[in-house]
């Protein structure tokens, strides 16, 4: 072999570490992004509550959705005397507390029970009074049923007034 150089045979090269890294990070990557949820790009904002200085049936409504939890919840002390004492007239907390000891029932949910849910429309209104309709909820979610009371605010004070079962 004199003086001669050998033959060169093409060979592949081989990537630098460099390269592969960038590949091997790439594939992770897609991968990756395959098994991610998208993130939602929805522009609906979160679900919020809100409450204002509002019609005469937006107190009804707080005042049943206070007092169910109070009622609700046992550790909740006097609440719903108290709740009562805001919301209600002081002619109707008496005559609710006679009726109370003559049905032996709860006299604002008209119930010896306590109601799963409630929903609250406005009425009609006249002569410094207006008129909601509550609708109490009973039952499970498959089978409810439900019972409807006519709640009456004296406007000048917001404060409830009346209560009776809804024929």
């Amino acid at each position: 072999m004199s003086g001669t150089k050998p033959a060169r045979t093409k060979l592949s090269r081989k990537p630098s570490r460099t390269t592969v890294r960038v590949l091997v990070a790439a594939a992770l990557l897609t991968a990756a992004g395959a098994s991610v949820p998208a993130v939602a790009s929805s522009t609906s904002p979160p679900p919020a509550r809100s409450g204002a200085n509002g019609p005469v049936y937006d107190r009804v409504a707080d005042f049943y959705g206070a007092y169910i939890d109070a009622v609700t919840d046992s550790g909740s002390g006097h609440l719903d005397s108290q709740l009562r004492t805001f919301y209600l007239t002081s002619d109707l907390r008496s005559r609710l507390a006679k009726w109370e000891n003559r049905q032996h029932a709860d006299g604002v949910l008209r119930a010896q029970d306590v109601p799963r849910a409630w929903k609250v429309t406005a009425g009609d209104s006249g002569m410094g009074h207006t008129w909601s309709t509550v609708r109490l909820t009973w039952g499970s979610a498959q089978h409810p049923t439900y019972t409807y009371l006519t709640v009456q605010s004296d406007l000048a004070t917001k404060k409830i007034s009346d209560i009776k079962a809804k024929s």
